[in-house]
């Protein structure tokens, strides 16, 4: 009986994990914002070209993820890096690519609109 418990309701399980984590990770980078900004950081929409003209965060520069391998010289390492999509889970795939690329303060804050209202620090 436990085994068809656990067989049951595991893939619900770990869907409501995964919904849980990237709320808690968006959480905390929204938290950081005015440190990261303060410090530099550069925000980037890797959603499609398409996607980031139809509406986007002004703050924002558009690299589709699967570009930012071919762009990473217009990505400086010197500063955090806060990446965005529609959902988060292109981020998260443009986020493993800077960090394998040497890129140490990465962050995803997950969907674009999270920023929609973030202002320039000048």
């Amino acid at each position: 009986m436990n085994n068809e418990i656990v067989t049951k309701y595991l893939p619900l399980a770990l869907v409501v994990s995964w919904i849980f984590y990237k709320w808690w990770n968006s959480y905390k980078v929204t938290k950081k914002l005015p440190i990261l900004q303060k410090a530099g950081a550069i925000f980037i929409d890797v959603r499609s070209a398409s996607e980031f003209e139809n509406a986007h965060a002004s703050i924002c520069k558009n690299i589709p993820y699967n570009e930012i391998k071919n762009n990473l010289s217009a990505i400086p390492t010197s500063v955090p890096i806060v990446l965005c999509c529609a959902t988060g889970t292109r981020s998260s795939i443009a986020k493993l690519a800077l960090l394998k690329n040497g890129y140490k303060d990465v962050y995803n804050i997950g969907k674009w609109t999270l920023l929609r209202d973030v202002q320039s620090v000048t």
